[in-house]
């Protein structure tokens, strides 16, 4: 498995998209026996209220055909225990949808879950291993491997791969990091570089006025783009901009 996991490491790096880094990783984790692989990416896991946000990246093999469209538009995300679990983990665990899977998915599962758990027993794909990556300046990532579960056996042969899945998980997000800005979807919030210029301005507690004395620009000016990048976070009032601003990274170099 080492030998293999070195020829992934310069296989993936040589990859000119994430897409081609998830084929080669799939051919991996079915050597290691999981059928399916979902792979997650978000530069900030939670939205200002504290809910799961819908990953600016998902990418995945072998799933069913409608599991993108679950996940990120009907908001199957939101209400997944294991990314819960996930985001509350440094480590990589085990989990079973099985009512005796004996993982620690049985002591978390409940009402809320039931159409995720209904979904993966109906695809069979009841069993897993995810891998939570907590990424530098706040990201967040998963890879997750999935398979069947009809015997204990399937449990117990997840947890042999544990350590190796962890690894290749490991391997392909060194190799996507660079990728992932361009990788994102449309829908992650971004502000032009003007915007992010008064809002920076406006967090260090400058009037519009005073922005645009700074700036050099008109008042008026500076006010579209606070008001742009206003409605572009869902805020109220500047205030309230600067703040999810803030919490979404966007003032970030």
């Amino acid at each position: 498995m080492q030998a293999k996991l070195a020829d992934l490491d310069h296989r993936l790096l040589s990859g000119r998209s994430l897409d081609e880094q998830m084929d080669r990783v799939a051919d991996v984790a079915a050597d290691l026996g999981f059928e399916a692989l979902v792979y997650d990416y978000s530069p900030v896991p939670l939205d200002h209220v504290g809910e799961l946000i819908t990953p600016a990246i998902l990418r995945v093999r072998n799933t069913p055909q409608d599991w993108q469209d679950l996940w990120c538009a009907e908001g199957y995300y939101q209400i997944d225990p294991v990314q819960h679990l996930a985001l509350t983990s440094i480590s990589p665990f085990v989990w079973s949808y099985q009512p005796k899977g004996d993982t620690i998915l049985q002591r978390f599962i409940d009402s809320r879950h039931a159409p995720v758990v209904g979904y993966l027993q109906d695809a069979q794909l009841a069993c897993g291993v995810t891998v939570p990556i907590h990424l530098p300046r706040g990201g967040f990532a998963t890879l997750t491997g999935l398979r069947p579960q009809t015997s204990r056996r399937d449990l117990d042969e997840a947890r042999e791969h544990l350590a190796d899945f962890s690894l290749v998980a490991h391997a392909l997000q060194e190799a996507a990091y660079p990728l992932l800005d361009k990788e994102c979807s449309p829908q992650v919030i971004r502000l032009t570089r003007r915007e992010r210029e008064c809002l920076r301005w406006a967090a260090e507690g400058l009037t519009a006025a005073q922005i645009a004395e700074q700036l050099n620009r008109s008042l008026a000016t500076i006010s579209l783009h606070l008001t742009s990048a206003m409605h572009k976070l869902g805020a109220r009032n500047r205030v309230q901009a600067v703040a999810r601003a803030v919490h979404y990274r966007l003032l970030e170099d």
